[in-house]
C-alpha cells in the first residue's frame, strides 16, 4: 500500500483515514470496534477525531468518541496508530458548540483544556496530529499559534493542523509561524467530493506551493455519491433526519448537499461508475484521493459491512477517460459548491 506523508510532517498516513463521528450516536461501542478493526486490519494506519464528537453534538455525548477511541487504542500498538483530534472552534452565527458551556475559543485556555481532556479521553500521552476544527474570527491568530506551538513544544502534540478554513485563513496562520519560529499546520482538513470541488482552486493551490496536504471529509458528501437518495429521497441517513429536524442549520446542510442539482449529477456519476464497473462509493473516494495535494481522505461507517466499498477505493486509480467524464457532469450540472 502507498502510504503518504502529511505535509512537512513525519507523519506517513494510509490513503484512507478512518473517521469516528458515528460512534456513540449512530453505532455503539461494540459496533465501532469492529468498525476500527476492519479498518485496521486492511492497512488504515490513520483514525480522526475530535473533543466535540460524536454528531449531531449533543452536550450530553460530547467526548463520548474519544472515549471509545481510547478504549480501542488499547487493543492496538500505539505507535502503530497514526491518530487524529481537534480542538472545538469558537460559537459562530450558525453554530454553539455543546462544550465548556458554549464559550469556546481558539485561545491559549480553551486549547490547553481542550488537549487536556481529548488526552485524558483517549487514554495516550500524546497526539499526532491535533487541528483547529473550524477558524476564530475574534482571537489573532498569533494568539493561537502560540498555544499550538506549546502542545509541540511540550510533547503532547507532534504536528498541527487546521479544518474548516479557507486559503487566506491558513496563509495567514502560516506567515505567522513562518516569521515567529513557531509550528506550523500541516494539514488542512475541508469538505471535499465530487460535490464539493471548491477546494480544486485556492486550496489546492496554496497546498502544492506551502506543501500543506488537504485530508478530505465527506468525500460521499453525506452519503449522497452512494445514490441512496436517489433510489429513496426518505433513505435512512442524515439528511432524510436533517430535513425534518427543526434545527435551521440541519436543514440547510441537507438542502446544500441534498438537491435537484446535485441528485441528478449523482445520477451521472452512478452510470459512470456503472460502466466502469465500479461501486459508485469506491469511485467517489477513489477521485477524492487521487489529487497530488491529499494526502488522506476520511471515510465514515456505522456498520463494518459499510466499509467494504470505501476500503475498496485505497488501490484504485481513475483512468483519465473516467475523470474526464466526471468533470464533464460537473461542466454541464451546476450548483452552488460548484
Amino acid at each position: 500500500m502507498e502510504y503518504r506523508y502529511i505535509g512537512r510532517s513525519g507523519l506517513r498516513v494510509s490513503p484512507i483515514c478512518m473517521g469516528t463521528m458515528t460512534f456513540g450516536s449512530q453505532c455503539d461501542e461494540k459496533t465501532a470496534f469492529k468498525i476500527m478493526d476492519k479498518a485496521y486490519e486492511a492497512g488504515v494506519n490513520f483514525f480522526d477525531t475530535a473533543e466535540l464528537y460524536p454528531v449531531p453534538p449533543e452536550e450530553k455525548l460530547a467526548g463520548l468518541t474519544e472515549e471509545m477511541v481510547g478504549r480501542w487504542l488499547k487493543t492496538k500498538p500505539r505507535e502503530s496508530i497514526i491518530l487524529a483530534s481537534k480542538v472545538a472552534g469558537a460559537a459562530s452565527g450558525w453554530f454553539v458548540p455543546p462544550i465548556r458551556h458554549g464559550y469556546t475559543a481558539i485561545d491559549r485556555f480553551h486549547i490547553v483544556r481542550a488537549i487536556e481532556g481529548s488526552l485524558k479521553r483517549l487514554d495516550t500521552d500524546y497526539i499526532d496530529l491535533y487541528q483547529m476544527h473550524w477558524p476564530d474570527t475574534v482571537v489573532p491568530i498569533e494568539e493561537s499559534m502560540r498555544a499550538f506551538d506549546a502542545l509541540v513544544q511540550s510533547g503532547k502534540v507532534r504536528y498541527i493542523g487546521t479544518s474548516n478554513d479557507s486559503a487566506r485563513g491558513t496563509m495567514k496562520s502560516l506567515m505567522v509561524s513562518k516569521y515567529e519560529k513557531l509550528a506550523r499546520f500541516e494539514s488542512i482538513q475541508n469538505n471535499f467530493s465530487l460535490l464539493n470541488r471548491r477546494d480544486l482552486t485556492e486550496i489546492g493551490a496554496l497546498c502544492r506551493e506551502e506543501k500543506v496536504s488537504l485530508l478530505p471529509y465527506s468525500p460521499l458528501a453525506g452519503g449522497v455519491l452512494s445514490g441512496k437518495y436517489n433510489q429513496d429521497i426518505n433513505a435512512h441517513g442524515r439528511f432524510s433526519d436533517y430535513v425534518k429536524s427543526s434545527n435551521k442549520r440541519q436543514r440547510l446542510m441537507a438542502a446544500r448537499f441534498m438537491n435537484d442539482k446535485t441528485l441528478a449529477s449523482t445520477q451521472e456519476y452512478l452510470r459512470i461508475a456503472h460502466e466502469a464497473g465500479l461501486h459508485p462509493v469506491t469511485m467517489a473516494i477513489a477521485w477524492s484521493k487521487q489529487f497530488d495535494f491529499v494526502a488522506s481522505t476520511i471515510i465514515g461507517a456505522t456498520t463494518p459491512e459499510q466499509l467494504d466499498a470505501s476500503l475498496g477505493a485505497m488501490n484504485v486509480t481513475l483512468s483519465p477517460e473516467i475523470l474526464q467524464k466526471l468533470d464533464e457532469v460537473h461542466a454541464k450540472i451546476l450548483y452552488p459548491m460548484g
